[in-house]
């Protein structure tokens, strides 16, 4: 994996987002969905394991949602507890684990690596990365005299300060050598398809749902996070866990990794199973869900414990985030290489992907 590139960037507004709340919805029609019928645990179950585990997630594309849908984890572990909790943003999730409110939780990697930066430094660890972000993410313009990034010169442009959209969009601005000609502006994604539609932004980088609205609205995609990665401005989801929670519960720990590869294992080899269970969670129809998933890399336990990822490669793709964070001020600074790496957990993940 290429690490981020650094970037020289000019100062940016900090941003500190309030909790907007979280939803313990309802369990789909889909029908592995239901508690008692459905999927078999894909391993040993272990009834010892009684751990009360509070669980993040968000409307993602990834395994994640395989193993919520199908109830993998309760079914592998029966006589823990498990709460799912939704989540509509990385800034969210960070909120929820400086309250204590959560074990586990997933956002994208600015995201997470703000949650272990200063001023904050939470007390969490890396434990899985599900997918490299590709054409999942995509710049959309409303004027057709939009095709490169360098014709955003003069323009105005929309993405959520922090996320990982706007660290990619930020680099792609400063290597075309345009940073302070451009109009960055702090929109959550739902609120972007009213922007554009009033005519208040000239483009916009966000994620799905919202990139198809924008689409939908009459936009066109001049570049996505599949072609940043080429230029070396790398992104991905992510996975963390309160060390507390992950120094108390390492059998846990090891069948969550478990159930996490085997969701990574079925979208690679059983494509539109994992599509049904994505589809149920993100209440969509089949087909825009398989449409979802061909905007991510999906990476294995085997993938992982390689030298790329949590054999080394992980610690250095933080810390290349958090200096990025910290050089457009939504940090107080980076932690070194080494911090970083000491924020990965990697006993799970090289147990289950030897």
């Amino acid at each position: 994996m290429r690490s981020p590139r650094l970037s020289a960037l000019g100062a940016a507004l900090a941003v500190l987002l309030a909790l907007t709340g979280c939803i313990q919805p309802g369990r789909t029609v889909h029908p592995h969905s239901d508690p008692v019928a459905g999927a078999a645990c894909p391993v040993e179950p272990d009834p010892s394991i009684t751990t009360h585990a509070r669980i993040a997630w968000q409307g993602i594309a990834n395994g994640d949602l395989i193993v919520k849908d199908l109830g993998l984890l309760e079914r592998c572990m029966p006589s823990a507890t498990i709460e799912w909790m939704r989540f509509n943003g990385g800034n969210d999730v960070i909120q929820a684990f400086g309250a204590g409110s959560i074990d586990i939780g997933i956002y994208g990697s600015s995201a997470g690596v703000k949650a272990m930066s200063p001023p904050l430094e939470l007390p969490i660890s890396l434990i899985w990365v599900p997918d490299v972000i590709g054409t999942s993410e995509a710049l959309v313009a409303f004027d057709e005299e939009i095709t490169t990034i360098d014709d955003l010169a003069g323009r105005t442009v929309a993405v959520t300060f922090g996320a990982t959209p706007h660290y990619v969009l930020l680099s792609m601005l400063e290597q075309a050598g345009i940073s302070q000609q451009v109009e960055v502006v702090n929109l959550t994604n739902d609120k972007m398809p009213a922007a554009a539609h009033s005519g208040e932004i000239d483009a916009a980088w966000a994620w799905e749902p919202t990139l198809t609205e924008l689409e939908d609205l009459g936009g066109h995609r001049v570049l996505d996070s599949a072609a940043a990665a080429e230029a070396g401005f790398v992104t991905f989801d992510m996975q963390t866990a309160r060390d507390e929670f992950i120094a108390q519960n390492p059998e846990f720990m090891l069948m969550w990794t478990r159930v996490q590869d085997h969701a990574a294992q079925q979208i690679l080899e059983d494509p539109d199973a994992a599509a049904a269970s994505i589809a149920a969670q993100l209440g969509v129809p089949e087909e825009v869900a398989r449409q979802q998933m061909a905007g991510y890399t999906y990476l294995t336990a085997e993938d992982l414990a390689g030298e790329d990822w949590f054999g080394a490669g992980a610690g250095e793709a933080l810390h290349s985030t958090g200096s990025f964070l910290a050089e457009v001020r939504l940090t107080e600074g980076a932690l070194t290489e080494e911090q970083y790496a000491g924020r990965v957990h990697a006993d799970a993940v090289m147990e289950v992907g030897r």
